[in-house]
């Protein structure tokens, strides 16, 4: 904790969300070595001392950056594969709102977990627990709506892997064209096409209204 001297209440010392926010903006930009309390300091326009406020040390740091990414990324997704559907069809749409809002899944952290992960044997063995169970959790969707279970499980690795790759490949998509694609990934990955109703309320929750459902 910082001393009676530092003053700490004569300048904004951030919150802990602050921290994480500028901790994951250089883990983004220069990865994990960049991470240190000095340049977040800098960043954001704080002293050095504010940072024992919120955490321990630096360690404590990149620790709640993991928690961050578990929450949001890995529990994000599971609760979206337990979402009311009426079939697997909207089931699936409830999962690639993950693709769509970083509320429920944030595509810049995955990737830069993924990336911090070829330096650290203790986060790559947090990404191999992570994607075990995200594939697990999806091929628990598809088993609840009737598939067998290793038709469930190849179908779940299927979307999982290839998002994955869309992160690992940073490929970008004009929300237009991705919502065109929606309909067909939905029957390739489940073997039903998706009703119109579903596409409708899907492209309802990220303001977009399709082609595809006209």
């Amino acid at each position: 904790m910082p001393s009676s001297t530092d003053k700490p209440n004569t300048k904004w010392k951030g919150s802990r969300d602050a921290w994480l926010d500028a901790a994951f903006g250089l883990l983004l930009d220069s990865g994990v070595d960049s991470v240190r309390i000095l340049p977040l300091a800098k960043r954001l326009d704080v002293s050095r001392t504010s940072f024992y406020w919120f955490f321990k040390d630096r360690e404590a740091l990149l620790e709640a950056l993991v928690e961050r990414w578990r929450e949001k990324n890995t529990q994000g997704l599971v609760r979206q594969t337990e979402a009311y559907a009426e079939g697997i069809t909207e089931a699936i749409l409830n999962v690639f709102d993950c693709w769509l809002d970083p509320e429920l899944f944030d595509s810049q952290l995955e990737f830069a977990m993924r990336s911090w992960a070829l330096q650290s044997e203790e986060v790559s063995r947090e990404i191999d627990v992570a994607d075990e169970t995200r594939i697990a959790a999806l091929t628990r969707m598809f088993e609840r709506y009737g598939y067998e279970p290793l038709a469930a499980n190849v179908r779940g690795r299927t979307i999982y892997l290839t998002q994955i790759g869309y992160i690992s490949m940073k490929t970008q998509e004009a929300l237009e064209v991705r919502m065109r694609r929606i309909p067909a990934y939905v029957e390739i990955f489940t073997g039903k096409a998706p009703q119109s109703r579903e596409l409708q309320r899907f492209q309802a929750r990220h303001g977009s209204v399709s082609e595809a459902v006209s």
